[in-house]
């Protein structure tokens, strides 16, 4: 009898054993990742963000724009659009330049060298980009009245306000003010 309740529970245990040894399924789950859309090239349209139509409009009334000013606003984006969108290929362009040293098999540094001619180039290339920005800006000011003006000051200085709590610079904690 012994030797039956012996052997029985042996044999459980050696099942149970095998059991808990055999691979678990793993169920393919897609990962964030994967699950995203990749983002639109330059020049496509990017999908369109609920909030987005929302926050022009509370920025055109704020303004308080006139339709003419709109359809000039809207035009001018329309024209900045086609200007970057030169640059940002050139940049992408040159960003897949860069990918293609890094996995060549020239010496270190070769590629060290490429890679900092590529580098400077595309710092020229956000440079013009930059320039081009500043330029659309102006022009989009130049439409405005001085209220108007005044007006996207403040909006300015909110939004860098915001900007700032959202992204703190010194992640040490606050600084304590020096006393002279």
């Amino acid at each position: 009898m012994k030797k039956t309740l012996i052997l029985a529970s042996l044999i459980a245990f050696s099942m149970t054993t095998a059991l808990a040894a055999e691979p678990t399924v793993k169920v393919d789950t897609p990962t964030k990742t994967e699950i995203q859309k990749p983002a639109p090239e330059f020049g496509q349209k990017p999908p369109k963000r609920p909030d987005f139509q929302k926050k022009q409009a509370e920025f055109d009334k704020r303004l308080n724009l006139t339709d003419k000013q709109k359809q000039k606003i809207k035009d001018l984006r329309i024209k900045g659009h086609e200007e970057m969108q030169p640059i940002m290929e050139q940049i992408k362009t040159k960003r897949q330049e860069a990918e293609a040293v890094k996995r060549s098999k020239m010496s270190v540094e070769m590629q060290q060298e490429k890679l900092k001619q590529i580098n400077s180039e595309i710092q020229d290339l956000r440079k013009q980009a930059h320039e081009l920005r500043m330029k659309n800006m102006q022009d989009f000011e130049s439409i405005l009245t001085k209220k108007q003006k005044k007006e996207l000051d403040k909006i300015k200085k909110e939004g860098r306000k915001r900007y700032e709590q959202e992204h703190k610079r010194n992640h040490m904690g606050p600084q304590k003010p020096i006393i002279e």
